[in-house]
């Protein structure tokens, strides 16, 4: 029986990329663990919050960003006509449009709570030439619709400052409430500080889908075990390429069947 000692003779530029690629993919496969983590961790705050009953605005004055987020709220009032923004760049199933964040004039609105508060009605497709501003349909009269409480990630990327023109209706990059604010003049400090999110067939709701997580965390999931395969595939690779490991295999079970 003729043995075949096992060799290892690694190359130094194979072993280098070896060295650097093998970790930095199963740091990615960390990575996205994580951020299945955090998306469940979302969807899990978003479903216990909207068990509670709706909220008035007045109730919620004050409170921190951690309990208001997906807060379900309750607003009473009127939607004052022809006095909305449209944040640009918005799309729905492959379709260029603008998201209508109107004004809404909450009843019974003093000094000390809220008397207007910024409704995000969803979404209405647009040109997308960005010739013309679309015309979001009017709400008269006194209405009451349910939403909830909209606190974004993170500060919005921005081409360039926001600077809004004049006139109603006025499109906007991000909904970035003290820039909003500042559009209203003094009739600004009389705003709820964060948007609220119309829910679906609602009086005044368009084209509504509100997404809480863009992708779920069981793709998450899929993505990690995709890096860590990656990972453990070029690690193997790696071996075959500076040993003589499928010779040395090869030679164990030859000499196994011959025992």
């Amino acid at each position: 029986m003729v043995s075949v000692p096992f060799r290892f003779d690694p190359e130094w530029r194979t072993t280098l990329f070896a060295l650097v690629m093998v970790p930095a993919l199963a740091g990615l496969g960390v990575w996205q663990l994580s951020r299945a983590q955090e998306k469940a961790a979302l969807q899990e705050a978003f479903e216990a919050q909207q068990a509670g009953p709706p909220a008035a605005l007045s109730e919620l004055a004050g409170a921190d960003q951690a309990a208001l987020a997906y807060r379900p709220v309750q607003l009473t009032g009127r939607f004052r006509p022809g006095q909305y923004f449209l944040q640009d760049n918005r799309l729905q199933h492959g379709r260029y449009g603008n998201e209508v964040v109107a004004i809404f004039e909450i009843d019974g609105g003093d000094e000390d709570r809220p008397r207007l508060a910024l409704v995000n009605r969803g979404w209405l497709p647009a040109d997308p030439a960005r010739t013309s501003l679309p015309e979001a349909p009017e709400v008269p009269g006194k209405v009451t619709i349910r939403g909830h409480v909209y606190i974004p990630p993170g500060d919005p990327y921005l081409l360039r400052e926001q600077d809004l023109a004049e006139g109603w209706p006025k499109r906007v990059q991000a909904v970035q409430v003290p820039v909003l604010a500042a559009a209203l003049g003094d009739e600004g400090d009389a705003l709820f500080p964060h948007v609220v999110r119309i829910e679906r067939g609602e009086t005044g709701a368009l084209s509504v889908g509100w997404k809480i997580v863009n992708v779920g965390p069981a793709k998450h999931y899929g993505y990690a075990v995709q890096w860590f395969l990656m990972s453990v595939v070029l690690a193997l690779l790696y071996v075959l390429r500076s040993s003589n490991l499928r010779q040395w295999l090869g030679a164990r079970r030859a000499g196994g069947s011959q025992t």
